[in-house]
């Protein structure tokens, strides 16, 4: 089984408290007034800290990327995935300034980051790296990650057992400090598709430690995987789900946030005196696979292999031609090797995904 990984002082592993992590994520709606109250709240309900996400939307996406169906249905509207991500961006000086904030509360600051220049950015200022569901399958992003030597948290929502081992991996090669968290990537995560056995699945596979990230309605599945053995629960919340953007309406309100880390801290305090009924329905069968709403989210939120520049005719595909885009319907970012050094058989333009016919 994994090692206890420390991280400003707490402790992460078997036998430890669980590390709960507030994911504020984008829910500030692209106004650090608002990023600033979530992490008021995080920090009035106990959570060991308050996790956002780092991007520039010109280097995560295409401009032809479509939304997910989860994300025009929780925003109410249809736009492109560039345009909406657009207005929930945050600057890198503003999250210099959370970072403050959050050391001025005394609360754990993190944040994912989603592209590989968020990554060089966060290096400087995060005790770990959160990798998200998107990003499993994008293994020169995770070599380069885990080279940085900081422990990473990588969760493994849209992906089979294979795909996390390989990733497992590569991350290994470099870097042992690893935690994998559970995940099913849909807002909300309907209660059949939860699947906490696959919990013990991924120890038994992979020897990591692991946890689990919630995407359900309500704490109670949140509550279940701690008592279940989670080291890490991450929950998304917000101040209002009433307010709009794509993660709102999955997310919990801060009182429901307190209860949330109180209920998990009972538990730890007397397991005996709390004894919970996990039903068959939540704990699912074990086996780590998509399912069949991930795999259409899959495409939208995993990342191929893109143009960074425009590549003339005959010219020879190097590293710096190439960048990792969502959406996921080209060559995967494992695939890397197989595209460099081959030939552009015709010009490709700037921000194009690359596919094997263009190549020679």
């Amino acid at each position: 089984m994994g090692e206890n990984i420390v991280i400003e002082g707490l402790g992460i592993g078997e036998g430890r408290p669980c590390f709960i992590i507030a994911e504020a994520g984008v829910n500030h709606n692209g106004d650090i007034k608002l990023a600033k109250k979530l992490v008021d709240a995080a920090k009035r309900s106990g959570v060991d800290a308050v996790k956002f996400q780092t991007f520039r939307s010109k280097n995560l996406v295409t401009e032809s990327a479509e939304m997910a169906s989860y994300q025009e249905k929780n925003t109410g509207r249809k736009e492109s995935q560039i345009k909406m991500l657009r207005k929930i961006e945050l600057s890198y000086p503003e999250f210099e300034e959370l970072k403050r904030y959050c050391d001025s509360k005394g609360v754990m600051f993190l944040s994912t980051p989603h592209t590989e220049d968020a990554a060089e950015f966060l290096d400087k200022i995060v005790p770990l790296f959160k990798v998200g569901s998107g990003d499993l399958t994008n293994i020169p992003f995770l070599e380069k990650l885990a080279k940085k030597g900081k422990p990473i948290m990588l969760s493994t929502g849209m992906s089979t057992l294979e795909e996390v081992k390989e990733a497992v991996d590569a991350i290994k090669r470099y870097n042992k400090e690893l935690i994998l968290l559970q995940c099913t990537t849909n807002y909300p995560c309907p209660k059949k598709d939860v699947n906490l056995k696959v919990m013990d699945t991924l120890r038994k596979e992979t020897g990591c430690l692991v946890g689990y990230s919630d995407h359900t309605e309500g704490i109670g599945v949140s509550v279940m995987a701690a008592y279940l053995g989670a080291v890490v629960i991450e929950k998304h919340f917000t101040l209002d789900r009433k307010m709009k953007g794509p993660d709102h309406k999955a997310s919990l309100e801060p009182d429901e946030l307190q209860k949330m880390v109180d209920e998990i801290r009972a538990i730890e305090r007397d397991k005996n005196a709390r004894k919970i009924v996990v039903p068959k329905i939540i704990l699912g069968n074990g086996i780590k696979k998509p399912t069949k709403q991930e795999l259409k989210i899959m495409k939208i939120a995993r990342k191929s292999i893109v143009s960074a520049k425009n590549i003339k005719k005959g010219a020879r595909i190097t590293e710096d031609m190439i960048i990792m885009k969502r959406p996921g319907i080209g060559i995967e970012p494992n695939d890397l090797a197989k595209v460099l050094g081959r030939t552009a058989k015709k010009n490709i333009k700037k921000d194009e995904l690359i596919s094997f016919d263009m190549l020679s």
